[in-house]
């Protein structure tokens, strides 16, 4: 049976990611979270769902060379 509430460590070794940046994004509200008690626990379903949207921003990052205006053609000299 899978598990329904995962420990903030293991979803370290699912994600990939240092327990450090898991704490952070669970303080930020990005990691979606329940308390059971005084215990931290993260919603197997709903970490997958975070995930799957993660997938879905595969918008590639906008880059620009340092001096170049893109709104100008480019002037070249033979």
């Amino acid at each position: 049976m899978e598990k329904l509430l995962l420990k903030p460590a293991e979803v370290c070794a699912l994600v990939g990611v240092g327990k450090s940046k898991v704490y952070e994004l669970l303080a930020a509200g990005v990691i979606p979270s329940v308390r059971v008690g005084k215990s931290v626990r993260i919603p197997a379903d709903r970490l997958r769902r975070w995930v799957e949207e993660l997938q879905g921003d595969t918008e590639p990052p906008k880059t620009r060379q340092k001096g170049v205006n893109p709104s100008k053609p480019a002037h070249f000299s033979d």
